[in-house]
């Protein structure tokens, strides 16, 4: 008895293994299975191997192999860019150091920097507007003499809204550049400390597939994002640290990555990496993505837009909480009211469709999204929302089987609910 295809709508919490990355790490599992730091033949095919996955990277984000730090993942590399920059400057006396961030960021940055303002680091989130995007503006005005890092996400997981990234990493260059000149205005006796730093990190995470990110061009310092994300294998990620920022390990025992991030390395995780980055193609270097992600956002969009035109036909009072015009071209986050979220996503479950409401790793939670309600979203219409994101191998007709079985399944589920819309 054949087994009923099973319908994955969930690209934004984990990605299939392309096979081309699958049959680049099949040989490191086994046969040269050597560790990198090892000095003989082994380890020297490992250390070989690991090199070429990181120059492909780095030709990527158009930056130099010596700033790709490879980490578990960008829950790792996000800590280590927040935790990490705090670590470095209080070691040189800076005592009061000044983090801005949004109010929709994954929790791997809203956590890390949570912990630090218990150690008297101090925070300031900037809102967001009604379609969950920053305002440049807001981070302009925050920024302060005291202000050493923003860190701002470039995609958000659970609506898709596309952050003005490229913006505000301009305005934190010329906000650093006119610190710059302030403090050479000073007496050579103010000088004899140090300026304070001013960078820019992003969570790129959900952007890598379809948009340019460039460091350069974007005007990036530090840069976030895994490799299950892109059709990689999942347990691997990269930091990229533009070589002027000063960082600390924040995990320590050993001397890899230039003795940041401690671990023996993931080769096969890293080789699968490369791979997948080397499916992506070249970006340009002026803002414009790679042909490959051109091609994925022009097949994946159509799939949405299918999607979401069908649902907003066929289902009443429904709320789109995607902002098509400004979102990666994968992700349509409904709000279908007086229907619980995850009730949604049970039903769908057993007609054999896979579909999340939010972010993989706060799946377990049971309070609203906290990016649902920055946007000035309802906490019971927050507990409504259910989050499509489609990739590459998704088809027209498993938009077609959604469009035909969600419907009485939110017919049924409105009948049953005790909250009426």
């Amino acid at each position: 008895m054949t087994a009923k295809k099973y319908i994955y709508f969930d690209h934004s919490a984990t990605t299939p293994l392309d096979r081309e990355v699958l049959k680049a790490m099949a040989p490191f599992w086994q046969a040269d299975f050597g560790n990198p730091a090892s000095l003989h033949l082994r380890g020297r095919q490992a250390l070989e191997a690991v090199d070429i996955a990181r120059e492909r990277i780095a030709e990527f984000f158009n930056c130099q192999p010596g700033e790709i730090i490879f980490t578990s993942g960008a829950t790792e590399a996000n800590n280590l860019a927040i935790k990490g920059l705090v670590k470095n400057l209080r070691a040189q006396g800076w005592a009061d150091p000044e983090i801005i961030t949004s109010a929709i960021e994954h929790d791997s940055i809203l956590e890390p920097i949570r912990e630090l303002e218990k150690e008297g680091v101090n925070a300031v989130f900037a809102p967001v507007n009604g379609n969950g995007i920053v305002d440049p503006a807001a981070i302009r005005a925050a920024i302060n003499e005291r202000t050493v890092l923003v860190s701002v996400m470039y995609v958000n997981s659970e609506t898709g809204a596309l952050q003005p990234v490229r913006e505000i990493g301009k305005l934190v260059r010329k906000a650093r550049e006119k610190r710059h000149k302030l403090w050479l205005t000073r007496p050579l006796a103010d000088r004899e400390k140090k300026e304070r730093p001013l960078w820019f990190h992003t969570d790129a995470t959900q952007a890598v597939n379809f948009f340019n990110c460039g460091a350069q061009g974007n005007f990036f310092d530090l840069l976030s994002f895994s490799g299950h994300k892109i059709y990689g294998p999942k347990g691997v990620g990269v930091l990229y640290k533009n070589a002027k920022v000063g960082l600390s390990a924040i995990q320590t025992g050993g001397h890899q990555e230039g003795n940041l991030r401690s671990g023996t390395l993931n080769v096969p995780g890293i080789v699968g990496l490369g791979a997948a980055i080397r499916l992506l193609g070249q970006a340009g270097k002026m803002g414009e993505p790679s042909r490959e992600q051109k091609k994925n956002t022009l097949s994946v969009a159509k799939l949405r837009d299918l999607l979401v035109k069908g649902v907003l036909k066929s289902i009443p009072n429904v709320i789109l909480n995607t902002p098509l015009g400004q979102a990666a071209p994968g992700h349509a986050h409904f709000s279908f009211l007086g229907v619980e979220g995850e009730s949604t996503l049970i039903a769908l479950d057993l007609a054999g469709i896979g579909v999340s409401t939010g972010s993989a790793c706060a799946s377990g939670s049971l309070t609203a999204s906290h990016v649902l309600l920055a946007m000035g979203i309802k906490t019971e219409v927050a507990h409504n929302s259910v989050r499509f994101t489609i990739g590459k191998l998704n088809t027209r007709e498993e938009i077609n089987k959604v469009l035909q079985v969600l419907p009485p399944i939110i017919s049924r589920l409105r009948r049953m609910s005790p909250i009426k819309e």
